[in-house]
């Protein structure tokens, strides 16, 4: 099944190209036969990746970049306004598109399944993309990170199902129409956008609105964020409600999870029956994920025997608990966590399935996000035997006054933990070396380029 390129898609213009989101999009699209162009503010290879594929991709921001023939120009929230190229674009009186409305075009007339939630919507959307094409169903997929096996994260598949991460930071999942939606859990997070919890609730219920007629909703029986978005949503016409976890009230209930080194073995009751399969990645959490995946699956009426075992051949994410390397006897793991939620369930998969010390390496993200939720983060760090601290990563946020690292480390601090303050990136990787012994774990975690540190840790490791 080959969908059509949607006319104003035929030539678009990518305004921060490389990311992952957009990326993803314009992969979609060039293998569809679009002529892609765009910009990033760097060279990188996902950039490479791009030009293999036909696009063509410019480095750095220029209003000679847009092509006087572009049919739009996609753009995600982060792109600020004084952009030359969307100035640019203004002038030409070429039309701006939101990427959450470009990738709701690419999803017309398949089966779509739209994966959410506050954590967890990369790993969950990529079981599903490996499951699927394991089972040769061939699925179109655009997700938040690589997969490890295939290395990408976002392909143009010739089947009739796409799978997709919806993002609720900006409010864009509200403009897909999925034939199944999956929630994972509802917290309250981004907060330059969202107020209170009240305002994170109408989000995620006029997203649950946008399901088709007779779709079906996935949502965690265990998580309290989620149970309050079912009893919110349970009335509304036309719409199947299917809870999953541990609770025994869950319609696919998880009867045992358990760990084995860095895979899990998880059994679920379906429809009055036990199946058992294998997850290849470590932690409770991802354990969950897994049964998430498996439940949209079935409500799309794949065989759950099958889907279960096609789950086992899921081997990670990039930046998702991935192992960078060994050196010295030390491991070097990365990590993509940056809320608290997910940086306890991060450090709680590796106490589960290693008796190592576990050393990590945190940086912050966003200048808001460690003003409202620095202090959790703090308590996180607790969990493991030692931390390093960045500044935090502004992506794009200007400094909100008064809110530094500073924050996390007193939580920390305050929690019991042995925790650095490193003000100079460059410094890390030497420090954390020294802090090092043969049978460690180093975890760099967070949602910037504390993922660069890596390499760099092996490499001083090694020396």
């Amino acid at each position: 099944m080959t969908p059509g390129i949607p006319a104003a898609m035929e030539r678009p213009h990518f305004i921060g190209i490389g990311g992952a989101g957009m990326s993803g999009i314009a992969k979609i699209l060039t293998q569809r036969g679009a002529k892609v162009a765009g910009s990033d503010s760097k060279e990188s290879a996902t950039a490479e990746a791009l030009r293999a594929l036909g696009a063509t991709v410019h480095i750095g921001h220029a209003a000679g970049h847009l092509a006087d023939d572009a049919t739009c120009v996609v753009v995600s929230s982060a792109i600020r306004a004084d952009n030359p190229e969307l100035v640019r674009a203004g002038e030409l009186s070429i039309p701006v598109v939101h990427r959450s409305d470009a990738l709701a075009s690419l999803m017309r007339g398949l089966r779509s399944i739209a994966v959410a939630g506050t954590h967890g919507k990369t790993t969950t959307t990529s079981m599903l993309a490996v499951a699927l094409t394991e089972l040769g169903l061939d699925p179109s997929y655009a997700i938040g990170g690589d997969l490890a096996g295939p290395g990408t994260n976002a392909t143009h598949g010739e089947g009739a199902i796409f799978v997709a991460e919806a993002d609720e930071s900006d409010r864009s999942f509200q403009k897909y129409d999925p034939e199944v939606a999956i929630v994972l859990n509802v917290e309250l997070d981004h907060h330059a956008n969202y107020a209170s919890m009240d305002e994170i609730y109408d989000s995620f219920e006029t997203f649950t609105g946008k399901i088709v007629p007779d779709g079906t909703l996935v949502i965690s029986a265990d998580q309290s964020g989620a149970v309050e978005l079912t009893r919110r949503v349970r009335d509304l016409s036309a719409l199947k409600v299917v809870t999953y976890g541990e609770s025994e009230t869950a319609d696919v209930r998880v009867h045992k999870i358990t760990p084995r080194g860095l895979t899990s073995e998880v059994t679920v009751v379906l429809n009055g029956k036990y199946l058992t399969f294998t997850v290849s990645v470590p932690g409770r959490h991802y354990a969950l994920n897994a049964v998430a995946a498996l439940a949209a699956g079935v409500a799309l009426g794949i065989p759950a025997h099958n889907l279960a075992s096609a789950l086992g051949k899921y081997t990670g994410v990039k930046r998702r608990l991935q192992l960078k390397g060994e050196a010295a006897g030390v491991q070097v793991i990365d990590s993509y966590a940056h809320h608290p939620t997910e940086m306890t369930a991060d450090l709680e998969a590796m106490r589960g399935a290693t008796d190592a010390r576990i050393l990590v390496v945190f940086q912050p993200h966003l200048f808001s996000r460690t003003q409202e939720l620095g202090t959790e983060m703090g308590q996180a760090l607790a969990l493991a035997d030692a931390s390093v601290v960045l500044d935090i990563y502004p992506a794009r946020e200007d400094p909100i006054p008064g809110i530094t690292s500073a924050l996390i480390i007193d939580a920390a601090k305050a929690a019991g933990a042995d925790v650095t303050a490193v003000h100079d990136q460059a410094a890390v990787p030497e420090a954390v070396a020294g802090m090092a012994t043969p049978g460690d774990l180093v975890l760099t975690m967070g949602a910037g380029d504390v993922t660069d540190l890596g390499p760099q840790i092996l490499d001083h490791l090694s020396s």
